[in-house]
């Protein structure tokens, strides 16, 4: 038996020790001096191989665990290095059971900016763009009142692998004590319920005059009386029939434990039933589906019938953009670009909202070329023809006395406030009239609000010259007197 120095020189495929040749296919000699060399290895007659720290390789190891992969080390030498722990990816792992905090920070006020914050709400542990609070409309970098508090910032947890596969790391069993304190407050608003509807029955005398009946003693109680005991403790025990659900459709609630299947109405007309031609759409009763419009034959559109098949609500929705970032997805790869829409749709979105910019882009630089070359930007910029002409194809007909007779009023912009609100006798509202720096009344030219109105004569009096003597007595005569003054 030769040595396996020469040998082991071409085990690895004929790879160059440097490993920058590709690796060369092995003889049939070759290779059948490679398995021999491996039997007589497992049976001790041959040197084991040794790694690169000096260590030998157990030959009964199977090669599937010997083998280096080709990410780890290319130069195929004989290891085991790959098999022990690395030294780069140690690192301490996070306590089991510490998981996120969540929520705010309790005993800090803070009424004040602070730079860096978010300027929504003021809060230090995020910016503005990843503010969950409502937008406001003059935040708190230039208003500084209401300043949010700080959330706990979340750290990076080191979990291992236990830590990362279970179920239960951040639970915290007191939730469990809630759920049932709210059971116990149920169940005793039903015992106290129950009380009280049996107290009503025996201040009644419901339950002495079924106590003391015949029947009662003779044990023969009514059957009728029975039945509906019988429903009134299943209404109580809440265990009620799918008929009595309002609602069709897959409905589970734990609290109430009710599953109804997932089925029609009775009321409503079956699919097959809505036309009878026989060559109208095809109805598949495995699947309950009639993919196709069954008025198509009729003449009928979708929007002039209840129904217009399966197919009419599968096109709802998002299913028009899918099958348009479909479409782009083809034609980019007829151009040579390498997207795929359910091979990473995440490419496919970058690619086709830039194409989309990038088209608007170049639609708007040629629009403006031609406008820079021809003219014609007035002609663009013409109002509607509404405001134009003054005309709409609204309809209305009015009175020779101005009321509306045909149509419909043109209504008139309100705000939230109330408005002509008119008081103490005016015509007018306080703030139509203004002279001298000076808002009041048009209808009597008074300057004093909520005052009476003095009609023309205020407004003779106000025109003329009056002294500021004068003035301070007509303003005290309009000032509306109280109850009190009045008595």
């Amino acid at each position: 038996m030769s040595d396996g120095t020469d040998i082991m020189a071409n085990s690895g495929g004929g790879v160059d020790p440097t490993g920058m040749d590709e690796p060369k296919k092995m003889t049939r000699e070759d290779w059948r001096k490679k398995k021999e060399l491996e039997e007589q290895r497992k049976l001790g007659n041959a040197p084991a191989e040794v790694d690169e720290e000096g260590k030998d390789i157990n030959p009964h190891i199977p090669q599937y665990i010997s083998s280096v992969p080709w990410y780890v080390d290319p130069s195929k030498r004989p290891t085991l290095k790959h098999q022990r722990p690395q030294d780069e990816k140690q690192r301490e792992y996070t306590i089991m059971g510490d998981w996120y905090k969540k929520g705010v920070k309790e005993g800090t006020i803070v009424t004040k900016y602070r730079q860096g914050a978010c300027e929504n709400c003021g809060a230090m542990t995020h910016k503005k763009k990843d503010c969950f609070e409502r937008p406001r409309r003059i935040g708190a970098k230039f208003s500084g009142a209401n300043i949010a508090q700080d959330e706990f910032e979340q750290p990076q947890l080191m979990l291992d692998y236990d830590g990362k596969r279970d179920r239960w790391n951040g639970y915290n069993p007191e939730e469990h004590m809630k759920i049932v304190e709210e059971h116990a407050k149920v169940d005793l608003a039903k015992r106290t319920l129950k009380a009280q509807k049996l107290q009503e029955e025996l201040a009644s005398g419901k339950l002495s005059e079924q106590v003391s009946s015949p029947r009662h003693q003779w044990g023969e109680e009514d059957q009728n009386a029975q039945t509906e005991r019988d429903r009134n403790s299943e209404d109580e025990d809440e265990d009620k029939y799918a008929d009595d659900i309002d609602m069709p459709g897959q409905n589970f609630d734990s609290k109430r434990r009710i599953t109804v299947r997932n089925l029609r109405i009775r009321e409503d007309t079956a699919k097959y039933l809505r036309n009878l031609n026989p060559n109208s759409a095809y109805y598949d009763p495995k699947t309950r589906a009639m993919r196709e419009n069954p008025y198509a034959d009729a003449g009928k559109n979708a929007d002039e019938v209840c129904y217009a098949g399966d197919n009419f609500v599968r096109y709802t929705g998002d299913t028009i953009s899918m099958a348009q970032t479909q479409l782009f997805a083809w034609e980019a790869y007829e151009k040579g670009s390498d997207v795929h829409l359910q091979a990473d749709p995440t490419k496919l979105e970058v690619l086709c909202k830039s194409f989309k910019v990038k088209k608007e882009d170049f639609k708007e630089e040629q629009k403006k070329s031609i406008l820079e070359k021809y003219g014609g930007q007035a002609h663009l910029d013409v109002p509607p023809v509404e405001l134009l002409l003054a005309q709409t194809e609204d309809y209305v007909e009015y009175s020779r006395h101005g009321t509306v007779i045909k149509g419909q009023e043109k209504a008139v912009a309100r705000s939230k406030y109330e408005e002509d609100v008119l008081l103490n006798n005016h015509t007018c509202i306080w703030g139509s009239y203004w002279k001298d720096g000076r808002w009041g009344y048009k209808c009597c030219h008074s300057f004093v609000k909520m005052s009476y109105c003095t009609g023309e004569a205020g407004k003779d009096m106000s025109n003329t010259d009056l002294c500021e003597e004068e003035l301070a007595a007509v303003e005290e005569i309009s000032k509306p007197k109280t109850l009190v003054e009045v008595s």
